[in-house]
């Protein structure tokens, strides 16, 4: 195969975060016997696929050019701050979209509420477990198209 159209590092990595949403779309359509097509493109949810996605880039650019290049450390800091965002900042979101809506829900007619995503954050173990799927997915790609 020739990737030599897109880098191989965002080959791998969108791969990996397109797999995390079809898990995802798979997942709660088994769950609520019909498809869930808003899982396809939904925030949130297990397994986080920004942590996925930005760890595969990481891991891929540390194999392709090596983990002590500068392109890699930037890769790294990139996914850190990420996978912050993810966990705490879209977390307290999410945790204030709940409290929103009930207080909607308790002082609003239902025509006047305006529903807000509760699914937007990520918990540690979404975040981990997309990490340890892009490590898992990426690293033999990553060889294989050295």
């Amino acid at each position: 195969m020739n990737f030599d159209i897109l880098p191989k590092a965002l080959v791998i990595a969108l791969g990996v975060q397109l797999s995390c949403q079809i898990y995802k779309f798979i997942d709660q359509s088994f769950r609520l016997k019909k498809p869930s097509w808003k899982h396809l493109t939904t925030f949130g949810g297990m397994p986080s696929s920004h942590s996925a996605f930005v760890t595969a880039l990481a891991t891929t650019i540390g194999i392709q050019a090596g983990f002590n290049t500068d392109l890699f450390a930037v890769a790294t800091v990139f996914g850190g701050i990420v996978i912050f965002d993810a966990y705490k900042l879209r977390g307290n979101v999410q945790k204030q979209a709940v409290v929103v809506n009930r207080l909607q829900a308790l002082s609003l007619p239902e025509a006047d509420r305006i529903k807000i995503s509760e699914s937007v954050g990520h918990t540690s173990p979404e975040i981990l477990v997309g990490i340890a799927l892009a490590l898992v997915v990426a690293t033999p790609l990553a060889l294989w198209l050295k």
